[in-house]
């Protein structure tokens, strides 16, 4: 069974799209994390790192496949997107890096989705603009870190994915329902 058989049925799910990463993207960023130093955070782990496009919140089992359908068609009209790390930052309950988006097309391809999405009722539009960031650890109080940057020089995703973000009592966890490559965007 697939993972997105797994959530069929009449229930609710909780739903975001997001761009993936390429393995050997991660393993560097889990080397890096590696490296933090020790502190009462919670390392987001190598399955669960991506950069989101949007957050879709608890929607009906049913709209996977519409989803699924919009993201599909937005990533096959999207650019070569070609990301930079630019720093490191902390919110009140995660840390992130935060990246440049070259040519900004990683930015035009959130707004094609959220646009898509919107407009087949799933997605409510955020108030903040939307930034290009990898959440790499979570906690409850701040750490203060001011690590030195992984240094991955260009990122270029390997496609976009819908996720099922599962809610367990050690943290979500994230379950890939459907995955669409990036195949010829090469920047």
């Amino acid at each position: 069974m697939n993972a997105a058989a797994s959530v069929g049925g009449s229930g609710s799910v909780r739903l975001f799209c997001a761009l993936t990463l390429p393995g050997d993207v991660l393993d560097r960023l889990v080397a890096w994390q590696a490296g933090l130093p020790p502190g009462g955070y919670r390392l987001v782990p190598r399955e669960n790192l991506h950069l989101t496009l949007a957050f879709l919140g608890s929607r009906p089992a049913g709209d996977v496949e519409p989803i699924r359908a919009e993201l599909e068609a937005a990533a096959r009209e999207a650019r070569p997107i070609e990301l930079h790390e630019r720093g490191y930052r902390e919110t009140r309950s995660v840390g992130m890096l935060v990246f440049d988006d070259v040519g900004r097309a990683a930015g035009e391809l959130a707004r094609a989705v959220q646009t898509r999405l919107q407009r087949i009722g799933v997605y409510e539009p955020e108030l903040r603009p939307w930034l290009p960031h990898l959440t790499v650890v979570r906690f409850r109080e701040r750490p203060r870190l001011a690590p030195p940057l992984p240094g991955l020089g260009t990122v270029v995703p390997s496609g976009a994915a819908v996720y099922h973000s599962v809610l367990r009592r050690t943290g979500a966890e994230y379950v890939v329902l459907h995955q669409v490559g990036f195949v010829g965007l090469e920047p």
